[in-house]
């Protein structure tokens, strides 16, 4: 008898200082109360209460009924904003009504009352017996105060069902005016825009077959001027590699909503008879500043079992060294250089496999080049691992060049719609993952080489946007499948080769989102690695994955893809948060140069787990040529910090710069750490309190050396405050040329 009446229910969930307060009342979809900051223990009263509370007042010319919102958007409801679902049966039932059947909380079903639990998972399962369709909605707090939603929905009916959209919305309320997301290009990624929530849509669409370097990442609305440390945000984020969108909409009711979802293209869902179509996952992460937002991504990021758990090797890619000219001596005499430097990961790059002398030809044919290896890639293997290196190899497993074995053999294997050869890119096409008989070839080919070799990391590469994406023989839009493929090739691979690491690398940094995040170990943030940019690249994409998962290479001295000159301190200071790397010919590394290295990289290899495990901290910019950030011990014991000069100010002095993050009521003491050659355009500030005749000098050893705060074999006491006054009182800026970084180290005084 219970079955067969719709739940009355509210559920709260609290978990990591959020609440998310459910009605799910006479049968109807979930809608959300409140999202934001928790609001401690409720009774069924209070939460009545406040569903009560959040029921507007009639309005001129709008429905009679109060229009309430649900996860899923419905326009019956006299909703005229995004429609949560849009498709048809021949051009019926394109406008559903969903009633609850049953809601489960944490497995558990409930009928009535109030279900207050911590962080946890709520399934609602709900039919139309006039559209024939079923859907189930999961909506899960997690521990680190993360929101997240996905929807399935099912053809019940036995006549096809056209799904052309599936979209969730979450909303927020009318204090957030402000849009906060990123634009980007190719070696300019992630780059923040903000604009005003004004009536009307805010609509950010991903259509390129892949995230994008323009992806909108993570988009925010929150209350005007909102920073790192303070403003209320709330924010989504599509958990999809392939075609998306996300959304901020107020509509003229007052009504404002943050959502999103994967972009089908046309006919790409057809449901037959018990056929379902699940969304990926979308995020909303709330915070009382950017920094607290980010926080839950991280916290999120690093409780999952696949998280990288050991220390991040130091690695080094052979790509800025020497491109397609692969020569065994060459590349054997750069192992020998960066092991000796103290590199623990060496990364063959694109250029290893039959006719790939250029990026003209080769994609598809996954044979090492017997012309260029005709041993195999034993002898680099070898003398790799005998030199106590992991190794890694570069694939573009999705992509094909016409000039290809491959594609001379299987030309209906690539993507291609209208009875047309898709515009090239890079000289390339997509090979399509979607066809069984493609994927299953090119899984055995990755395969036999991971299997020939001792290979324990894939940097796996994606080098154009998916243009007439259609699979043989009729065209049908393919990219759906071919995301879907894709993240099964490398589910497959991770389960054939226990402990193997793929890095997602796409143009660069043009594939990170959290659902190519469920099956890699870090993103390549950009192909730029010229570290004015990259100041700004991984200062951005720390909002949504921390550091440990950022590629972070040192480069030559002059940057391949903008040409500018940096000294190593830029470079390496620059780098050194993240997921240290080296992207450098390091033969043509002056000695000097070779002994910073060295010392740069021991600074990394002893304050990794900090960093890595450490709450980031970005301070909100005093002025705009100073970026101030670092990471902070969970225990908030110590702290690194970093000073990053990215121009010229128009005030000399620049003032006094802040730390925050510190535990407030602890003593703690600030030095600077000299890491590389002295820095002749720094003047030290007297709470250095270095003695004149006693300046900063770079402490090097054959082989290696030390950077730990020593000037001249004597320690630079720097200054001893409270981490209260450090965030609110501060310290005097060091005076600096542009372009370059100075490491504070901070440890907690007993």
């Amino acid at each position: 008898m219970s079955a067969t009446i719709p739940p009355h229910a509210y559920v709260h969930l609290t978990a990591g200082g959020v609440s998310v307060v459910l009605d799910l009342t006479e049968g109807r979809l979930p809608a959300i109360v409140h999202w934001g900051a928790a609001l401690g223990d409720l009774t069924l009263a209070d939460v009545e209460a406040l569903a009560q509370a959040n029921i507007e007042p009639p309005a001129g010319n709008v429905v009679d009924l109060p229009v309430r919102l649900s996860v899923l958007p419905e326009h019956h409801t006299g909703w005229v904003g995004k429609p949560g679902i849009a498709g048809h049966r021949d051009g019926a039932d394109w406008s559903p009504l969903f009633t609850t059947t049953t809601l489960t909380v944490d497995g558990s079903e409930h009928r009535a009352g109030l279900v207050a639990v911590g962080a946890g998972e709520v399934r609602v399962a709900a039919h139309d017996p006039v559209a024939d369709l079923g859907l189930v909605l999961d909506i899960e707090l997690l521990p680190s105060g993360l929101l997240r939603a996905r929807a399935e929905v099912t053809n019940a009916g036995d006549t096809f069902y056209a799904l052309d959209d599936l979209q969730l919305a979450f909303p927020v309320p009318p204090q957030a005016r402000e849009i906060l997301d990123f634009a980007g290009r190719w070696g300019k990624e992630r780059t923040p825009q903000r604009r005003e929530l004004t009536v009307g849509i805010h609509e950010r669409e991903g259509r390129k077959g892949r995230t994008g370097p323009d992806a909108a990442t993570v988009l925010s609305v929150g209350v005007p001027g909102f920073g790192f440390d303070r403003g209320e945000v709330w924010g989504t984020h599509v958990a999809f590699s392939g075609n998306h969108r996300h959304y901020a909409e107020r509509l003229f009711t007052g009504f404002q909503v943050v959502g999103g979802g994967e972009l089908l293209l046309p006919g790409e869902i057809r449901l037959a008879d018990g056929e379902s179509y699940t969304t990926p996952w979308i995020y909303g992460a709330y915070g009382d500043g950017l920094d607290a937002q980010a926080h839950r991504f991280h916290d999120h990021l690093r409780s999952r079992p696949t998280h990288p758990r050991r220390a991040r090797p130091v690695t080094i890619n052979v790509w800025e060294a020497v491109y397609f000219d692969h020569d065994l001596a060459r590349l054997t005499d750069l192992a020998d250089r960066a092991a000796k430097l103290g590199v623990e990961r060496y990364v063959l790059d694109d250029g290893w496999f039959r006719y790939r002398r250029n990026d003209l030809a080769g994609l598809g044919d996954w044979h090492v080049d017997e012309t260029v290896w005709p041993s195999g890639l034993h002898p680099l293997v070898d003398h790799v691992r005998s030199l106590g290196m992991e190794f890694g190899l570069w694939f573009e497993p999705e992509m094909i060049n016409l000039d290809s074995d491959l594609a001379r053999e299987h030309p209906e294997w690539v993507m291609a719609t209208g009875g047309r050869t898709p515009v090239p890119s890079r000289n390339q096409q997509v090979l399509n993952l979607g066809i069984p008989e493609a994927y299953d070839h090119i899984l055995e080919r990755m395969s036999a080489i991971l299997g020939e070799y001792d290979i324990a990391y894939i940097k796996w590469d994606h080098n154009r946007d998916l243009i007439d994406a259609g699979t043989s023989p009729l065209g049908r839009a393919g990219v759906h499948d071919q995301t879907l493929a894709t993240y099964r090739l490398m589910d497959e691979l991770k389960r054939r080769f226990p402990g193997l690491e793929i890095e997602s690398c796409s143009s660069g940094g043009a594939r990170v989102d959290l659902g190519i995040l469920e099956r890699t170990d870090r993103v390549w943030v950009s192909d730029c690695i010229d570290p004015l940019e990259r100041q700004q690249m991984n200062r951005w994409t720390m909002q949504l994955l921390p550091p440990e998962l950022l590629g972070s290479h040192i480069a030559s001295g002059v940057s391949h893809t903008t040409g500018r000159y940096h000294r190593l301190s830029f470079r390496a200071g620059t780098a050194l948060y993240g997921h240290l790397g080296i992207e450098w010919d390091l033969a043509t590394a002056t000695e000097d140069e070779n002994a910073q290295l060295a010392v740069w990289i021991d600074l990394y290899k002893r304050h990794r787990e900090l960093l890595h495990t450490g709450t980031m901290v970005r301070a909100d910019e005093i002025d705009p040529t100073l970026l101030v950030y670092g990471a902070v011990a969970q225990d908030r014991a110590e702290a690194l910090f970093f000073l990053a000069y990215v121009g010229r100010s128009e005030v000399s002095p620049r003032g006094r710069f802040t730390l925050p993050g510190l535990d407030p009521d602890r003593r703690y003491r600030v030095r600077p750490v000299f890491a590389g050659e002295p820095d002749e355009g720094m003047t030290p500030p007297a709470w250095f309190n270095v003695p004149a005749q006693d300046q900063p000098t770079v402490t090097t050893a054959p082989g290696g050396g030390r950077a730990d705060g020593l000037s001249a074999g004597s320690e630079v006491p720097g200054v001893s405050l409270t981490g209260r006054a450090l965030a609110v009182v501060g310290l005097q800026t060091p005076a600096s040329f542009p372009d370059d970084v100075i490491v504070l180290s901070v440890t907690e005084e007993t």
